[in-house]
Protein backbone atom coordinates (compact mmCIF):
# COMPACT_ATOMS: atom_id res chain seq x y z
CA UNK A 1 0.00 0.00 0.00
CA UNK A 2 1.24 3.21 -1.13
CA UNK A 3 1.71 5.92 2.03
CA UNK A 4 0.66 9.77 1.99
CA UNK A 5 2.03 11.66 5.15
CA UNK A 6 0.29 15.00 6.51
CA UNK A 7 2.06 16.64 8.28
CA UNK A 8 0.37 19.37 10.44
CA UNK A 9 2.50 22.57 10.82
CA UNK A 10 -0.43 25.24 10.97
CA UNK A 11 0.06 26.19 14.42
CA UNK A 12 0.93 29.74 15.51
CA UNK A 13 2.47 28.54 19.25
CA UNK A 14 1.55 31.85 21.10
CA UNK A 15 3.10 29.95 24.14
CA UNK A 16 6.22 29.62 22.12
CA UNK A 17 6.77 33.71 23.09
CA UNK A 18 8.81 34.09 20.23
CA UNK A 19 9.24 35.60 17.17
CA UNK A 20 9.99 32.16 14.99
CA UNK A 21 7.32 30.06 14.28
CA UNK A 22 7.33 26.98 16.39
CA UNK A 23 8.14 25.04 13.46
CA UNK A 24 11.48 26.55 12.83
CA UNK A 25 12.78 25.84 16.52
CA UNK A 26 16.22 23.50 16.57
CA UNK A 27 16.51 20.52 18.18
CA UNK A 28 19.79 18.77 17.73
CA UNK A 29 20.71 21.18 15.09
CA UNK A 30 17.55 20.55 12.62
CA UNK A 31 14.57 22.49 13.00
CA UNK A 32 11.27 20.56 14.40
CA UNK A 33 9.65 19.84 11.20
CA UNK A 34 13.08 18.66 9.41
CA UNK A 35 13.01 16.24 12.13
CA UNK A 36 9.02 14.77 11.05
CA UNK A 37 9.76 14.75 7.55
CA UNK A 38 12.72 12.95 8.12
CA UNK A 39 10.79 10.80 9.49
CA UNK A 40 8.25 10.38 6.60
CA UNK A 41 10.91 10.40 3.80
CA UNK A 42 13.80 8.57 4.99
CA UNK A 43 12.05 6.30 8.05
CA UNK A 44 9.05 5.50 6.54
CA UNK A 45 9.28 5.67 2.64
CA UNK A 46 6.45 7.75 2.50
CA UNK A 47 4.97 8.08 -1.53
CA UNK A 48 3.63 11.47 -0.58
CA UNK A 49 4.53 14.20 2.32
CA UNK A 50 2.32 17.51 2.66
CA UNK A 51 3.28 19.75 5.12
CA UNK A 52 0.07 22.15 5.92
CA UNK A 53 1.11 25.73 6.65
CA UNK A 54 -0.62 28.82 7.92
CA UNK A 55 1.04 30.69 10.60
CA UNK A 56 4.27 32.90 9.40
CA UNK A 57 4.22 30.46 6.24
CA UNK A 58 6.14 31.79 3.98
CA UNK A 59 9.17 31.72 6.72
CA UNK A 60 8.84 28.25 6.99
CA UNK A 61 8.37 27.85 3.55
CA UNK A 62 11.29 29.92 2.55
CA UNK A 63 13.82 28.46 5.57
CA UNK A 64 13.27 24.81 4.46
CA UNK A 65 12.49 25.32 0.71
CA UNK A 66 14.91 22.16 0.40
CA UNK A 67 12.54 19.93 1.72
CA UNK A 68 11.38 17.48 -0.63
CA UNK A 69 7.49 17.69 0.51
CA UNK A 70 4.68 19.78 -0.91
CA UNK A 71 3.27 22.81 0.67
CA UNK A 72 -0.40 23.29 1.62
CA UNK A 73 -1.67 26.54 2.81
CA UNK A 74 -4.28 26.33 5.63
CA UNK A 75 -5.59 29.93 5.35
CA UNK A 76 -8.05 29.98 7.98
CA UNK A 77 -6.85 27.80 10.95
CA UNK A 78 -10.25 26.21 12.10
CA UNK A 79 -8.96 22.99 13.93
CA UNK A 80 -6.93 19.77 12.71
CA UNK A 81 -9.61 18.00 10.98
CA UNK A 82 -9.90 20.92 8.67
CA UNK A 83 -6.12 21.17 8.36
CA UNK A 84 -5.99 17.37 7.36
CA UNK A 85 -8.30 18.08 4.85
CA UNK A 86 -6.65 20.94 2.79
CA UNK A 87 -4.33 18.27 1.15
CA UNK A 88 -6.93 15.52 0.55
CA UNK A 89 -7.65 16.25 -3.18
CA UNK A 90 -3.94 15.61 -3.76
CA UNK A 91 -4.51 11.68 -2.16
CA UNK A 92 -5.74 8.70 -4.46
CA UNK A 93 -8.00 7.07 -2.41
CA UNK A 94 -5.89 4.05 -2.28
CA UNK A 95 -3.48 5.29 -0.23
CA UNK A 96 -3.00 5.34 3.84
CA UNK A 97 -2.96 8.32 5.39
CA UNK A 98 -0.54 9.12 8.30
CA UNK A 99 -0.95 12.19 10.24
CA UNK A 100 1.89 13.61 11.70
CA UNK A 101 2.99 16.91 13.50
CA UNK A 102 5.40 19.51 13.26
CA UNK A 103 6.33 20.33 16.44
CA UNK A 104 6.36 15.97 17.60
CA UNK A 105 9.76 15.47 16.60
CA UNK A 106 10.59 12.32 18.34
CA UNK A 107 8.26 9.67 16.87
CA UNK A 108 10.04 7.01 15.85
CA UNK A 109 10.33 4.65 13.00
CA UNK A 110 9.57 1.68 15.09
CA UNK A 111 6.63 3.18 16.49
CA UNK A 112 5.26 4.49 12.96
CA UNK A 113 6.13 1.12 11.27
CA UNK A 114 4.01 -0.75 14.10
CA UNK A 115 1.11 1.60 13.48
CA UNK A 116 1.01 1.11 9.79
CA UNK A 117 0.80 -2.68 10.36
CA UNK A 118 -1.95 -2.55 12.85
CA UNK A 119 -4.03 -0.55 11.11
CA UNK A 120 -7.32 -2.11 9.54
CA UNK A 121 -8.30 -2.10 5.73
CA UNK A 122 -11.77 -1.08 7.35
CA UNK A 123 -10.99 1.50 9.82
CA UNK A 124 -7.96 3.09 11.16
CA UNK A 125 -4.71 2.98 13.90
CA UNK A 126 -3.96 5.39 16.78
CA UNK A 127 -1.38 5.89 18.68
CA UNK A 128 -1.62 5.79 21.84
CA UNK A 129 0.79 6.32 24.88
CA UNK A 130 0.65 6.46 28.69
CA UNK A 131 2.06 9.45 30.45
CA UNK A 132 2.45 10.53 33.92
CA UNK A 133 1.43 14.03 32.98
CA UNK A 134 -1.73 14.36 30.81
CA UNK A 135 -2.53 17.98 31.21
CA UNK A 136 -4.22 18.96 28.10
CA UNK A 137 -4.05 16.09 25.85
CA UNK A 138 -6.77 13.98 24.62
CA UNK A 139 -7.76 11.16 26.89
CA UNK A 140 -8.30 7.98 25.71
CA UNK A 141 -11.65 6.43 27.01
CA UNK A 142 -12.69 3.03 27.26
CA UNK A 143 -15.71 0.46 27.59
CA UNK A 144 -16.21 -1.85 29.93
CA UNK A 145 -14.61 -4.07 27.64
CA UNK A 146 -11.13 -2.41 27.52
CA UNK A 147 -11.80 -1.23 23.79
CA UNK A 148 -11.80 1.90 22.25
CA UNK A 149 -14.83 3.91 22.88
CA UNK A 150 -13.65 7.94 22.21
CA UNK A 151 -11.56 10.68 22.75
CA UNK A 152 -12.06 13.50 25.63
CA UNK A 153 -10.40 16.21 24.81
CA UNK A 154 -9.15 18.53 27.82
CA UNK A 155 -11.25 21.49 27.61
CA UNK A 156 -14.50 19.02 26.77
CA UNK A 157 -13.27 16.04 29.53
CA UNK A 158 -15.17 15.53 32.61
CA UNK A 159 -13.44 15.56 35.97
CA UNK A 160 -13.12 11.31 35.78
CA UNK A 161 -11.95 11.28 32.07
CA UNK A 162 -8.82 14.35 33.13
CA UNK A 163 -7.86 11.55 35.93
CA UNK A 164 -7.22 9.07 32.81
CA UNK A 165 -3.50 8.66 31.92
CA UNK A 166 -3.86 7.19 28.76
CA UNK A 167 -3.79 9.81 25.93
CA UNK A 168 -3.88 10.13 22.34
CA UNK A 169 -0.98 11.17 20.45
CA UNK A 170 -2.87 12.49 17.41
CA UNK A 171 -1.35 10.78 14.93
CA UNK A 172 -3.00 8.48 13.64
CA UNK A 173 -3.35 5.95 10.26
CA UNK A 174 -6.22 5.67 7.68
CA UNK A 175 -6.97 4.76 4.37
CA UNK A 176 -7.79 8.18 2.69
CA UNK A 177 -11.06 6.75 1.38
CA UNK A 178 -12.15 6.57 4.78
CA UNK A 179 -10.31 9.58 6.00
CA UNK A 180 -12.68 11.42 3.20
CA UNK A 181 -15.81 10.19 3.97
CA UNK A 182 -15.26 10.84 7.95
CA UNK A 183 -14.27 14.42 7.87
CA UNK A 184 -17.11 15.39 6.46
CA UNK A 185 -19.33 13.95 9.06
CA UNK A 186 -16.76 16.49 11.83
CA UNK A 187 -18.61 19.31 13.16
CA UNK A 188 -17.62 22.40 15.59
CA UNK A 189 -19.48 21.78 18.11
CA UNK A 190 -17.40 22.10 21.20
CA UNK A 191 -15.73 24.51 23.90
CA UNK A 192 -13.75 26.07 20.90
CA UNK A 193 -15.47 25.57 18.25
CA UNK A 194 -12.89 23.95 15.91
CA UNK A 195 -13.34 20.90 13.98
CA UNK A 196 -11.49 18.14 16.00
CA UNK A 197 -9.56 15.44 13.96
CA UNK A 198 -10.24 13.55 17.28
CA UNK A 199 -13.75 13.34 16.51
CA UNK A 200 -12.81 10.76 13.50
CA UNK A 201 -12.15 7.59 15.80
CA UNK A 202 -15.76 8.17 17.38
CA UNK A 203 -17.83 9.08 14.13
CA UNK A 204 -15.55 5.80 12.19
CA UNK A 205 -16.15 3.69 15.30
CA UNK A 206 -20.45 4.53 15.48
CA UNK A 207 -20.10 3.74 11.60
CA UNK A 208 -18.97 0.51 11.77
CA UNK A 209 -15.55 0.81 11.51
CA UNK A 210 -12.75 -1.19 13.13
CA UNK A 211 -10.82 1.75 15.48
CA UNK A 212 -7.33 0.09 16.83
CA UNK A 213 -4.94 1.50 19.04
CA UNK A 214 -1.11 0.94 19.28
CA UNK A 215 1.15 2.44 22.00
CA UNK A 216 4.33 4.18 21.42
CA UNK A 217 7.67 2.04 22.15
CA UNK A 218 8.86 4.95 24.31
CA UNK A 219 5.96 7.31 26.42
CA UNK A 220 8.47 10.82 25.35
CA UNK A 221 8.29 10.17 21.62
CA UNK A 222 4.76 11.48 21.36
CA UNK A 223 5.49 14.66 23.40
CA UNK A 224 4.79 17.84 21.21
CA UNK A 225 6.22 21.65 22.14
CA UNK A 226 4.65 24.41 22.64
CA UNK A 227 6.84 26.72 24.92
CA UNK A 228 10.69 26.65 25.47
CA UNK A 229 10.44 24.72 28.50
CA UNK A 230 9.22 21.72 26.64
CA UNK A 231 11.77 22.45 23.98
CA UNK A 232 14.73 21.93 26.37
CA UNK A 233 13.21 18.88 27.94
CA UNK A 234 12.79 17.69 24.44
CA UNK A 235 16.81 18.53 23.66
CA UNK A 236 17.88 16.61 26.19
CA UNK A 237 15.98 13.39 25.64
CA UNK A 238 17.05 13.61 21.92
CA UNK A 239 20.52 13.91 23.33
CA UNK A 240 19.81 11.10 25.53
CA UNK A 241 18.76 8.51 22.60
CA UNK A 242 21.93 9.91 20.39
CA UNK A 243 24.35 9.19 22.96
CA UNK A 244 22.08 5.78 23.75
CA UNK A 245 22.70 4.82 19.74
CA UNK A 246 26.55 5.72 20.00
CA UNK A 247 26.95 3.51 22.95
CA UNK A 248 24.83 0.81 21.01
CA UNK A 249 27.25 0.66 18.03
CA UNK A 250 30.10 0.05 20.30
CA UNK A 251 31.65 3.73 21.45
CA UNK A 252 32.32 4.88 25.17
CA UNK A 253 30.25 8.27 26.61
CA UNK A 254 31.53 8.80 29.94
CA UNK A 255 28.09 10.84 30.30
CA UNK A 256 25.77 10.97 28.71
CA UNK A 257 24.21 13.69 29.99
CA UNK A 258 27.10 16.20 28.65
CA UNK A 259 27.18 14.93 24.87
CA UNK A 260 25.10 17.05 22.10
CA UNK A 261 24.78 15.45 18.57
CA UNK A 262 23.50 18.48 16.51
CA UNK A 263 23.42 16.34 13.66
CA UNK A 264 24.65 13.28 12.24
CA UNK A 265 27.59 11.69 13.81
CA UNK A 266 29.18 7.91 12.97
CA UNK A 267 31.93 6.81 16.07
CA UNK A 268 33.60 3.72 15.52
CA UNK A 269 34.41 0.93 18.35
CA UNK A 270 35.96 1.45 21.41
CA UNK A 271 36.11 5.70 20.88
CA UNK A 272 35.87 7.33 24.20
CA UNK A 273 34.03 10.31 24.21
CA UNK A 274 34.44 12.66 27.15
CA UNK A 275 32.12 15.44 28.85
CA UNK A 276 31.24 18.55 27.31
CA UNK A 277 31.63 16.96 23.59
CA UNK A 278 29.48 18.90 20.70
CA UNK A 279 29.43 16.89 17.51
CA UNK A 280 27.70 19.06 14.75
CA UNK A 281 26.76 18.82 11.24
CA UNK A 282 28.32 15.52 9.79
CA UNK A 283 30.77 14.17 11.63
CA UNK A 284 32.79 10.70 11.45
CA UNK A 285 35.36 9.18 14.02
CA UNK A 286 37.25 6.33 13.75
CA UNK A 287 38.08 3.08 16.52
CA UNK A 288 40.07 3.50 19.38
CA UNK A 289 40.11 7.61 19.71
CA UNK A 290 40.25 9.80 22.44
CA UNK A 291 37.87 13.19 22.48
CA UNK A 292 38.55 14.98 25.26
CA UNK A 293 36.90 17.68 27.52
CA UNK A 294 35.06 20.47 26.28
CA UNK A 295 36.06 19.57 22.01
CA UNK A 296 33.53 20.83 19.73
CA UNK A 297 33.68 18.49 15.97
CA UNK A 298 32.16 20.25 12.95
CA UNK A 299 31.68 18.64 9.84
CA UNK A 300 34.91 16.61 9.82
CA UNK A 301 36.30 13.35 9.28
CA UNK A 302 38.66 11.81 12.40
CA UNK A 303 40.78 8.34 11.57
CA UNK A 304 41.58 5.79 13.82
CA UNK A 305 43.55 5.88 17.08
CA UNK A 306 43.50 9.76 17.15
CA UNK A 307 43.90 11.81 20.35
CA UNK A 308 41.88 14.94 20.65
CA UNK A 309 42.67 16.60 23.72
CA UNK A 310 40.77 19.24 25.63
CA UNK A 311 39.08 22.50 24.80
CA UNK A 312 40.13 22.02 20.54
CA UNK A 313 37.68 23.01 18.06
CA UNK A 314 38.10 20.92 14.72
CA UNK A 315 35.80 22.59 11.97
CA UNK A 316 35.39 21.07 7.88
CA UNK A 317 39.35 18.96 8.57
CA UNK A 318 40.17 15.68 7.61
CA UNK A 319 42.25 13.59 10.12
CA UNK A 320 44.39 10.18 9.11
CA UNK A 321 45.34 7.50 12.08
CA UNK A 322 47.66 8.16 14.55
CA UNK A 323 47.12 11.88 15.02
CA UNK A 324 47.70 13.87 18.23
CA UNK A 325 45.78 17.52 18.68
CA UNK A 326 45.68 19.98 21.64
CA UNK A 327 44.84 21.09 23.95
CA UNK A 328 43.22 24.11 22.77
CA UNK A 329 43.88 23.80 19.08
CA UNK A 330 41.93 25.22 16.13
CA UNK A 331 41.54 23.37 13.19
CA UNK A 332 39.75 25.46 10.46
CA UNK A 333 38.30 24.84 7.02
CA UNK A 334 40.55 22.97 4.95
CA UNK A 335 43.18 21.51 7.11
CA UNK A 336 44.26 18.24 6.24
CA UNK A 337 46.25 16.02 8.78
CA UNK A 338 48.28 12.90 7.81
CA UNK A 339 48.98 9.71 9.61
CA UNK A 340 50.68 10.57 12.70
CA UNK A 341 51.33 14.12 12.46
CA UNK A 342 50.94 16.42 15.93
CA UNK A 343 49.18 19.49 16.57
CA UNK A 344 49.78 20.99 19.78
CA UNK A 345 48.66 23.70 22.16
CA UNK A 346 47.21 27.07 20.86
CA UNK A 347 47.93 26.08 17.75
CA UNK A 348 45.76 27.36 14.32
CA UNK A 349 46.00 25.08 10.96
CA UNK A 350 43.43 26.53 7.95
CA UNK A 351 43.08 25.51 4.60
CA UNK A 352 46.96 23.28 4.65
CA UNK A 353 47.93 19.88 4.35
CA UNK A 354 49.99 18.87 6.90
CA UNK A 355 52.56 15.69 5.87
CA UNK A 356 53.24 12.63 7.89
CA UNK A 357 54.87 12.84 10.96
CA UNK A 358 55.33 16.46 11.00
CA UNK A 359 54.72 18.55 14.15
CA UNK A 360 53.79 21.94 15.24
CA UNK A 361 53.59 21.49 19.26
CA UNK A 362 52.73 25.07 20.30
CA UNK A 363 51.75 28.72 19.77
CA UNK A 364 51.63 28.85 15.74
CA UNK A 365 49.25 29.74 12.95
CA UNK A 366 49.82 27.89 9.83
CA UNK A 367 47.52 28.81 6.55
CA UNK A 368 47.69 28.14 3.20
CA UNK A 369 50.17 26.45 3.32
CA UNK A 370 51.89 22.89 1.94
CA UNK A 371 53.84 21.24 4.46
CA UNK A 372 55.79 17.73 4.15
CA UNK A 373 56.87 14.59 5.77
CA UNK A 374 58.89 14.73 9.06
CA UNK A 375 58.58 19.15 9.10
CA UNK A 376 59.42 20.73 12.30
CA UNK A 377 57.20 24.20 13.22
CA UNK A 378 58.24 25.72 16.25
CA UNK A 379 56.65 28.10 19.08
CA UNK A 380 55.29 31.12 17.49
CA UNK A 381 55.67 30.77 13.93
CA UNK A 382 53.21 32.04 11.39
CA UNK A 383 52.63 31.73 8.11
CA UNK A 384 51.96 35.23 6.58
CA UNK A 385 49.30 34.20 4.06
CA UNK A 386 47.61 37.56 3.38
CA UNK A 387 48.41 40.66 1.61
CA UNK A 388 45.52 42.77 2.34
CA UNK A 389 43.94 41.40 -0.92
CA UNK A 390 44.79 37.98 -1.80
CA UNK A 391 45.97 34.80 0.41
CA UNK A 392 48.95 33.40 -0.74
CA UNK A 393 50.41 29.82 -0.41
CA UNK A 394 53.64 28.72 1.81
CA UNK A 395 55.26 25.34 1.11
CA UNK A 396 57.33 23.70 3.69
CA UNK A 397 59.02 20.57 2.16
CA UNK A 398 60.22 17.66 3.15
CA UNK A 399 62.31 17.52 6.70
CA UNK A 400 62.49 21.15 6.78
CA UNK A 401 63.02 22.83 10.49
CA UNK A 402 61.37 26.37 11.51
CA UNK A 403 62.71 27.84 14.49
CA UNK A 404 60.82 29.44 16.91
CA UNK A 405 58.73 32.82 16.31
CA UNK A 406 59.79 32.63 12.81
CA UNK A 407 57.73 34.25 10.26
CA UNK A 408 57.04 33.38 6.77
CA UNK A 409 55.97 35.78 4.14
CA UNK A 410 53.89 34.06 1.73
CA UNK A 411 54.38 33.18 -1.43
CA UNK A 412 57.58 31.57 0.02
CA UNK A 413 58.79 27.75 -0.64
CA UNK A 414 61.49 26.12 2.13
CA UNK A 415 62.93 23.73 0.38
CA UNK A 416 63.66 20.07 1.45
CA UNK A 417 65.82 19.79 4.70
CA UNK A 418 66.59 23.34 4.80
CA UNK A 419 66.50 25.13 8.61
CA UNK A 420 65.12 28.39 9.46
CA UNK A 421 66.79 29.73 12.52
CA UNK A 422 64.48 31.05 15.61
CA UNK A 423 63.43 34.85 15.17
CA UNK A 424 63.39 34.47 11.11
CA UNK A 425 61.30 36.82 8.84
CA UNK A 426 61.59 34.73 5.50
CA UNK A 427 60.69 37.18 2.30
CA UNK A 428 62.44 34.26 -0.55
CA UNK A 429 62.66 31.04 -0.87
CA UNK A 430 64.77 28.86 1.14
CA UNK A 431 67.23 26.54 -0.85
CA UNK A 432 67.56 23.00 0.18
CA UNK A 433 69.64 22.02 3.21
CA UNK A 434 70.49 25.55 3.93
CA UNK A 435 70.13 27.84 7.36
CA UNK A 436 68.79 30.95 6.72
CA UNK A 437 68.82 33.66 9.73
CA UNK A 438 67.75 37.36 8.88
CA UNK A 439 68.97 38.60 13.04
CA UNK A 440 69.99 41.82 13.47
CA UNK A 441 73.72 41.18 15.56
CA UNK A 442 73.37 40.97 18.90
CA UNK A 443 74.73 43.93 20.83
CA UNK A 444 75.54 43.97 24.43
CA UNK A 445 76.23 46.89 26.59
CA UNK A 446 77.70 46.58 29.23
CA UNK A 447 78.22 50.50 30.61
CA UNK A 448 73.66 50.21 30.33
CA UNK A 449 72.32 50.88 34.08
CA UNK A 450 68.30 50.42 34.56
CA UNK A 451 66.68 53.56 35.61
CA UNK A 452 65.66 53.76 39.08
CA UNK A 453 62.28 54.64 40.53
CA UNK A 454 62.12 58.44 41.56
CA UNK A 455 61.54 59.36 44.66
CA UNK A 456 58.28 61.55 44.81
CA UNK A 457 58.57 64.83 46.74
Amino acid sequence: MKISVVILAAGKGKRMQSNIPKVLHKVGGRTLLEHVVSTAKSDINADQVFVVYGHAGERVCKALSHLDVQWVQQQKQLGTAHAVSQPLDKIPDSHLVIVLYGDVPLISQQTIQTLITATPSNGLGLLVANVEDPTGLGRIVRNENNLFKGIAEEKDATEQQKKIQEIFSGILAIPARLLKKYLKQVDNKNAQQEYYLTDVPSIALAGGATVTTVTAFYPDEVLGINDKQQLAKIERLYQLRCANNLMLAGAIVKDPARLDVRGKADVGVDTVIDINVLLEGNVTVGQDCYIGPNVVLRDCVIGDHVTIKENTVIDQAVIADQVTIGPFARLRPGAKLAANTRIGNFVEVKNSQIGEGSKINHLAYVGDSQVGKDVNIGAGVITCNYDGVNKNQTIMEDNAFIGSNSSLVAPVTIAANATVGAGTTVTENVPAGTLTLSRVKQTNIDTWQRPVKKEEA
